[in-house]
């Protein structure tokens, strides 16, 4: 019953969900579920549904792929299906995962209810063990609570309006990621971090244990490079965890500690493996994982990677598919994403108002992309706004602080959710707030606490500038008074860069949004301004993109966008993937050299293909 091959050819989901924990005995639940749109919210209980539909998990019922397609107004949605549980050995459990159901989910197993959750864009599971039925089909329904007009939940992209509008776009309701059923043993690792030290030279690991004896425990860890053997190494379970600081050999020579280090053009991967024994050495569990050595910072006006200035090629990344939404189509569409971000010549993404799948982080630490990580916003200001995007926002950071490809945090957009930042001192507090937890929960990488404008709390100054003329963005941001002239002068979007009296200009700035030229035939189509030919879209790409490269005063940048999003035509490429320009002549303007995508992406891709 247990399906562990790669395969992608069908559903996202035939791929391990959560890459950085994984175990063998698993299936993806994703395929045909039962399903009723339940437009006014009236049912409370499974037995009062009525099963009119057939929808398809993992896709949401206002996408094309769910085979459902209604991107009416509904409050409500219920889910149901059927499957035989495996036989449980050796106080085995039976996990159900969800990696992401927007926005109230109630799961109920056999009648019985083994979950609730709030919040679309993290995953949480249920032990179904007890409530499993001996010898019969086990009935799992679901119940989803999304009001389209609720303003203050974190929402993102989610048009409140019937029709999309300007710059948002269709609803995500209900189940949108994987659906999947795992095995665990009864005691367990139950959870699992990384991160690394340059200075140290070593691997920090914290594991905490489920279940089992309160002594006697030992989590053997073992890391490696391909063949080479870094770590071999076991300690102790207290109290039911561990943390340990696991400390490489350094030689103290440049080429043995650079081969290590991960970038986006060497992206080495530590391949951990983790075995959890009891005092007489029988072996409980196993998980394997990975990790990498690498360090982001600040220093002055610069981004710090590896202890040396790299300037940020970025690109404006939606995550939207026609047919599919916000849902990637399969695993295969996101490793190509990664793929052709790189392909034109960016070396990271801003994921704009998302929390992308594990699997698209998973191939951007493969590959070696950067990723900016952005909290879906909510609109109004609100008690109940404040503690649900906190709340989902700690989620957020402790579901992906181990993947070495994050190397930023964005808590808030543009004052989205905090319309009166200037004017009030609570909404100020608020971001202020969200910076120092971010902080808190982890240290080790940049926060961006409003991107775009009127900066109260950061670590780097992010500009949204869509001025289309490349002398005017060469005049604004290539003053040498930097304080005087455009901090205190300029306003892009007609709003301040930074609250008064936050001293914040000494840090790197960004433009994190610019570009926005758009190209297209469909009528309604839209951007921030127009191109008639792809060859002049070419042009002006070309100019823009110069002029920004080669202005001393910036630590780097982000186009919008990666694709075109529904009616918005500003993309690189078309909303299937296809360019409008050439990757060659796309890679030679975002760089300003030869185009040189790197062997191991396309090594990569090729041997994900062959193993199909």
């Amino acid at each position: 019953m247990y399906d562990t091959s790669f395969d992608t050819s069908e559903h996202s989901g035939h791929a391990y969900p959560d890459p950085q924990m994984q175990r063998q005995e698993w299936v993806s639940l994703n395929g045909p579920w039962d399903f009723c749109i339940d437009r006014d919210a009236r049912f409370g209980l499974p037995k009062e549904v009525t099963w009119d539909r057939t929808i398809t998990v993992p896709f949401s019922p206002e996408t094309p792929a769910s085979g459902i397609h209604d991107t009416g107004l509904y409050a409500a949605v219920w889910y149901r299906r059927t499957m035989e549980s495996p036989a449980l050995i050796d106080g085995q459990r039976l996990l159900l995962h969800f990696e992401a159901v927007d926005y109230r989910t109630t799961v109920w197993v056999n009648g019985a209810r083994v979950a609730t959750h709030e919040g679309g864009y993290t995953p949480f599971h249920a032990d179904i063990t007890d409530v499993l039925l001996p010898g019969e089909p086990q009935e799992i329904t679901v119940r989803a609570e999304d009001d389209p007009a609720d303003l203050a939940k974190p929402r993102g992209k989610q048009d409140w309006k019937l029709d999309s509008h300007s710059i948002w776009y269709p609803r995500t309701t209900g189940i949108w990621q994987t659906v999947w059923l795992e095995v665990v043993p009864g005691t367990r690792i139950r959870t699992l971090e990384w991160s690394s030290s340059l200075d140290r030279w070593d691997i920090r690991l914290s594991a905490s244990i489920k279940g089992g004896p309160t002594s006697g425990l030992q989590l053997h860890v073992q890391l490696k490079v391909g063949e080479t053997l870094l770590a071999n190494d076991t300690y102790e379970v207290l109290a039911g965890e561990v943390h340990r600081h696991i400390a490489l050999s350094d030689p103290g020579i440049d080429d043995y500690r650079n081969g290590l280090l991960w970038s986006p053009s060497s992206p080495t991967i530590i391949d951990a493996r983790l075995e959890l024994r009891d005092a007489q050495g029988t072996l409980i569990d196993k998980v394997s994982s990975y990790t990498a050595i690498r360090s982001v910072a600040v220093q002055g006006d610069r981004f710090i990677l590896n202890g040396r200035p790299l300037n940020l090629r970025m690109v404006l990344d939606q995550g939207y598919w026609p047919e599919s939404g916000l849902t990637a189509p399969n695993d295969d569409a996101l490793l190509q994403d990664v793929l052709l971000a790189k392909k034109m010549g960016f070396n990271g993404v801003r994921k704009h108002q998302k929390i992308e799948s594990r699997r698209y982080l998973y191939w951007a630490d493969r590959l070696g992309l950067l990723v900016w990580e952005e909290m879906p916003s909510a609109y109004r200001y609100t008690t109940a706004s404040i503690e649900r995007t906190t709340r989902e926002w700690m989620e957020v950071i402790h579901r992906d602080r181990s993947h070495h490809c994050i190397v930023a945090w964005v808590p808030f957009n543009e004052s989205w959710g905090v319309p009166d930042l200037p004017e009030s001192p609570a909404q100020r507090h608020y971001v202020q707030t969200l910076y120092h937890l971010t902080k808190a929960l982890d240290p080790t990488r940049p926060v961006i606490g409003n991107d775009g404008w009127e900066s109260v709390a950061t670590d780097i100054i992010g500009i949204h500038d869509y001025d289309d003329n490349p002398q005017r963005i060469g005049k604004r941001y290539g003053i040498d008074d930097i304080e005087a002239h455009l901090l205190k002068r300029e306003r892009p979007g007609g709003r301040m860069l930074f609250v008064e009296g936050e001293r914040i200009w000494s840090h790197p700035i960004m433009l994190t949004e610019f570009g926005g030229i758009a190209y297209s035939g469909r009528d309604g189509a839209w951007g921030y301004s127009r191109s008639e030919t792809a060859e002049q879209l070419l042009e002006r790409y070309k100019a823009l993109l110069e002029t920004v490269r080669n202005l001393p005063a910036l630590a780097g940048f982000c186009y919008t966008q990666f694709t075109d999003t529904y009616q918005e035509a500003n993309g690189l490429l078309y909303a299937d993937r296809t360019p409008k320009i050439s990757f060659e002549d796309l890679s030679l303007a975002t760089t300003g050299a030869v185009p040189d995508f790197d062997t191991l992406a396309e090594t990569i891709w090729r041997e994900h293909i062959m193993r199909r």
